[in-house]
């Protein structure tokens, strides 16, 4: 049966949903669910997320949505599609951009504005196999000390596992599951259930359908789909394979199959960790 509504986990789909200007009132609601109700967001402005960094190689570090909130904290929301080398690491370097963005000329008190940094993952960790956040679907994470307790309250990386979300329609409660519920499975929908009859649920089935998008969105999208579907089996049978844990052969073999199906070098990179003149020789 062919596709209602788009696929959230492409590019494409995410920023459609998400990234646009009169998408905001749908942002909004979905970042008001993940955080706790002292930190409701009013308003917020989208930013260029290529005026971030020093450095061309910067700026093509950072990507998807990056916004300010009406009290001026900074939200960077990515989504990842599949694993990839120092995932984590990746995260925490982008963090240090919208923290650096802050440094005022002459003289300043260092008095910074919250940071956030958002991952909606289409996979899991795997890196606690024996712990009980393996099954988890938010990790909510700040900077503590070896007591426990929270040493900086202003920078915090939330990751959602969407693997792990498994709640059937019957058994949501929180408007959170009910955008994860949304997120996970919108490409299956061929109508809207009863419990999206809302009007932000409703504005957001309107932008995701599929018939109400113009013919370069089409088409656009369906390219999107096509390099988000290539990029996952490729890149999960890699990790299966356990051809990205150091074998460079594999990593080679990772790289000229996402070459081929149309992946940009920077992504390449980021998940087979090869430089780019390397890529360039395949």
């Amino acid at each position: 049966m062919k596709a209602k509504y788009i696929n959230p986990f492409t590019d494409f789909g995410f920023k459609k949903i998400f990234g646009e200007e009169a998408s905001k009132p749908l942002l909004l609601d979905f970042l008001n669910a993940l955080l706790p109700p002292e930190h409701h967001v009013v308003d917020l402005t989208f930013k260029n997320s290529e005026q971030l960094g020093q450095t061309e190689a910067d700026r093509k570090a950072i990507y998807d949505i990056y916004c300010d909130t009406d009290k001026g904290e900074k939200f960077i929301v990515e989504l990842q599609k599949a694993k990839q080398n120092y995932f984590k690491e990746r995260t925490i370097y982008y963090s240090t951009f919208p923290i650096k963005e802050q440094a005022e000329k002459g003289e300043w008190n260092y008095n910074l504005k919250a940071v956030y940094c958002i991952g909606i993952l289409d996979f899991t960790f795997d890196d606690y196999e024996s712990e009980p956040e393996k099954s988890e679907v938010v990790h909510n994470i700040k900077l503590k000390n070896k007591n426990g307790k929270t040493f900086y309250d202003k920078l915090t990386y939330i990751y959602l596992e969407m693997p792990n979300f498994n709640l059937k329609e019957e058994n949501l409660g929180t408007r959170l599951e009910k955008w994860l519920y949304f997120i996970k499975h919108l490409e299956d929908f061929q109508s809207i259930p009863s419990i999206f009859k809302d009007e932000v649920f409703t504005q957001a089935f309107e932008k995701a359908e599929i018939a109400k998008l113009g013919q370069s969105e089409i088409e656009s999208y369906e390219m999107n789909l096509k390099i988000y579907r290539d990029y996952k089996n490729t890149v999960y049978t890699a990790f299966d394979d356990g051809k990205l844990e150091g074998k460079i052969e594999g990593k080679i073999e990772v790289a000229k199959a996402l070459k081929l199906s149309g992946i940009s070098t920077e992504i390449i990179i980021q998940a087979t960790g090869l430089s780019e003149s390397e890529i360039d020789k395949l």
